[in-house]
């Protein structure tokens, strides 16, 4: 009897050693599809006792190169994703980077236009191939029950850099942010001892960012509207949680 479970493990319920011995050469001869075998026997004496072996299996969604937005009902419930450029980004971020932007958003908070709010680690709709989640983001306020949010009418896209991210992926967002015209966009790298901000503006003639300003001291701006972040005082906190941590 075969049995599929939860889409990750298959159980297969056998009643010789020689059925037992037909799975294991199974499990051998599909190595990408099973990724550990375990082998359960009821009775390890009793030749004619049922035996179970059972297969833990390798999720499918984690071999596929190419998506879009509709193959994104394949995925766990729960599991937090990103898709930037048709591919899927499991994201995992360390508490360093989620304090960092929990003070962004708090910071932005502050002046925010009574028909927008700030969200953190929210997923927006921007075409087929791009479902990305900014660190912090400024949405219309009709939107706060909405999942995956329309990127129309956002002010604001703000990335934390982080190690795990690759080059090629801080490319492709800013080039879904642009092409999804949202207007603004920043890149805090927190990577060095001195958290540093570089604020981008969309060019309304090229389609892209441009650069307008860069600091590791304390960033103040009026676009999208009134903002001030106090890089180095964000930066010593840090530090003093880097040095409890004994790094």
């Amino acid at each position: 009897m075969l049995r599929d479970v939860s889409g990750r493990t298959l159980v297969v319920t056998v009643q010789t050693r020689a059925e037992l011995r037909i799975v294991g050469q199974m499990t051998m001869r599909y190595p990408a599809l099973i990724a550990k075998r375990k082998v359960l026997m009821t009775s390890p004496e009793n030749e004619e006792q049922p035996m179970t072996a059972v297969a833990d299996t390798r999720p499918s969604y984690l071999d596929r190169t190419e998506w879009t937005v509709d193959d994104l009902q394949d995925l766990p419930e729960n599991l937090n994703y990103e898709l930037v450029n048709g591919r899927l980004i499991l994201p995992s971020p360390t508490f360093t980077h989620q304090e960092i932007a929990i003070r962004v958003k708090l910071a932005l908070d502050e002046h925010c236009p009574q028909t927008h709010v700030v969200s953190t680690d929210q997923s927006i709709a921007i075409d087929n191939e791009n479902e990305p989640r900014p660190d912090v983001v400024v949405i219309p306020v009709e939107h706060i029950d909405v999942s995956p949010v329309p990127v129309a009418g956002s002010l604001l896209a703000v990335e934390i850099v982080s190690a795990s991210q690759s080059f090629r992926e801080m490319a492709d967002k800013a080039t879904a942010y642009a092409i999804a015209n949202i207007p603004h966009y920043w890149i805090i790298d927190s990577q060095e001892e001195q958290l540093y901000l570089a604020e981008m503006a969309l060019d309304s003639q090229t389609g892209e960012y441009r650069r307008i300003g860069a600091t590791t001291g304390v960033f103040k701006t009026e676009q999208p509207y009134p903002v001030t972040i106090d890089l180095p005082a964000l930066s010593t906190r840090y530090a003093k949680l880097r040095a409890r941590a004994g790094r």
